[in-house]
């Protein structure tokens, strides 16, 4: 249940930071818990929003916010407790103002994943931010600090300088962690140095950046260009379109070796082609409409049935569900760089 105690301040500082900030937040790394989210261990209904949840920081990956909503509720959107919390996500009501959009319910698990994993990453920041004024101790994971402010408040847990000893926060904590690798997907791992893993880093390292239509270059975000239909303000945000993350990603993995056009049909036209049924984490994945022959979206399959994509204008950079109905009555091309 998230802590009503110093919600109110937190939430002014630290929005900018998690919505407008490609990178984690320093000492967010959270090895152990996987990426992506294990076929079957999340009701299908939610899978495609703890994804979205779980793609804001890399301290609050799918599989922890899978693991907290398990312990908040049981996956019950309807679940209210003693204490009054309310949904899916167990927010207290005087929390949930500081962190949902005007007009949305605790109770709709769409708007609540979305809440939770904003909040999460708030926290993580705030922990961090902490940690180095030196004001907790840089040893104690992030990851575990963020579930320790969910639960109790951020300010109790800086005054106890970690999980404060309350009968119920250091409990809280160790079950989410423990069970997070029971969620986290572990097919498709890619060795840390290869080219797909620097090239699936350098995406996720911008999780959380805006679309921009045309937007993006080898070195990074670039202010985009007013376009049509919903791109008509993308010339005052910087950010990337879909081509300009993967033109980013590859040029970033290569070394500067590869070159990519920016323009999503083109970048499957190179590389190593790939049947669509033997894809691997780093692979290139452009779509098309049935019956049409240019792409017109691409993304970076990370394994599990995921990519990292940039989807469109006013929407982040974030992690996407390839099983999503969309995606599967598209027309894929995948190639493979190396």
């Amino acid at each position: 249940m998230p802590a009503l105690a110093g919600a109110a301040l937190l939430f002014p500082v630290l929005l900018v930071v998690v919505v407008a900030g490609g990178s984690p937040p320093a000492g967010a790394a959270v090895g152990g818990f996987g990426q992506g989210l294990r076929a079957g261990s999340v009701p299908a209904r939610y899978v495609a929003l703890v994804l979205r949840a779980g793609s804001v920081c890399a301290a609050a990956p799918a599989s922890v916010i899978a693991a907290q909503i398990e312990q908040e509720s049981g996956w019950d959107p309807g679940a209210v407790s003693a204490a009054g919390a309310q949904g899916i996500a167990q927010f207290l009501p005087g929390t949930w103002a500081g962190w949902a959009l005007p007009g949305q319910s605790p109770f709709d698990p769409a708007a609540a994943i979305a809440a939770q994993g904003r909040y999460d990453c708030a926290l993580a920041a705030q922990m961090a931010g902490w940690q180095r004024q030196g004001r907790l101790p840089a040893g104690l994971p992030v990851t575990a600090l963020m579930l320790a402010g969910y639960n109790a408040g951020p300010f109790a847990v800086l005054a106890a300088g970690g999980a404060p000893d309350n009968g119920q926060t250091p409990g809280y904590v160790a079950a989410i962690t423990a069970r997070a690798g029971f969620f986290a997907d572990s097919t498709g791992a890619v060795a840390g140095g290869s080219f797909a893993a620097r090239e699936i880093a350098a995406a996720e390292s911008q999780l959380g950046v805006p679309y921009a239509w045309d937007g993006g270059s080898d070195t990074g975000p670039t202010p985009g260009v007013c376009g049509p239909d919903g791109a008509g303000n993308d010339c005052h945000i910087v950010g990337f379109d879909c081509s300009g993350l993967v033109l980013y990603a590859v040029y970033q993995a290569s070394g500067g070796a590869i070159a990519l056009p920016h323009f999503a049909d083109t970048q499957t036209r190179g590389g190593t082609p790939v049947d669509p049924r033997s894809m691997l984490p780093g692979d290139l994945i452009s779509f098309t409409n049935p019956g049409e022959s240019v792409a017109h979206h691409i993304g970076i399959y990370l394994g599990g049935g995921q990519m990292i994509d940039a989807p469109e204008s006013g929407e982040l950079v974030r992690v996407d569900s390839l099983s999503d109905s969309y995606w599967q009555t598209q027309q894929w091309r995948v190639v493979r760089y190396r």
